[in-house]
């Protein structure tokens, strides 16, 4: 069960992706709408008392906002299909299980985490601030490190390890 983990991450990842696609085609106003009435309450909007320069921005600050949940789903749909691509391939190397499993959990859980930074940055964002959010769900950013990693250290066991057969008799 626990060498399924970091595939399961990595189909979620992609589900996610896709799904806030399928949502977006349905009802993208629903995003859109939720992005203005967040900027309509950020503080940092309110105070700006000329109205051209108020609409200005909310327009603005609701293209930016909308697109965090855009990189929500390249990031989420992209590194997912990664993650399979680079796990799928570790089952390949003959490698020990133990560096297999090390470098399949840093790629799952760092791949899987790292879009949310995007996700919540859309969500929350408009209220908040774009810098502001980003800054408070950076945690999730950093998890792209933790993928980053995963990948290096796949390439260190590529390297070190050869890849072995598909068993004819596996199907």
């Amino acid at each position: 069960m626990l060498r399924r983990i970091p595939f399961l991450l990595s189909l979620l990842s992609i589900v996610g992706g896709v799904g806030i696609s399928i949502v977006f085609g349905v009802n993208e106003d629903f995003f859109k709408d939720r992005i203005i009435i967040g900027l309509e309450k950020n503080i940092k909007i309110q105070e700006i008392l000329d109205p051209v320069k108020k609409t200005e921005t909310i327009k603005n600050e609701s293209d930016k906002n909308w697109r965090y949940y855009q990189r929500y789903h390249f990031h989420a749909t992209g590194i997912g299909a990664m993650m399979m691509g680079i796990l799928l391939f570790l089952t390949r190397l003959r490698a020990p299980r133990k560096h297999v499993s090390i470098a399949s959990y840093l790629i799952a859980v760092g791949g899987t985490l790292y879009p949310f930074v995007w996700l919540f940055a859309g969500i929350y964002g408009p209220g908040m601030g774009r810098t502001e959010a980003k800054e408070a769900f950076s945690f999730f950013g950093y998890m792209g490190g933790l993928f980053l990693l995963g990948g290096l250290y796949s390439i260190v066991l590529a390297l070190r390890y050869d890849l072995g057969e598909v068993s004819k008799n596996s199907t």
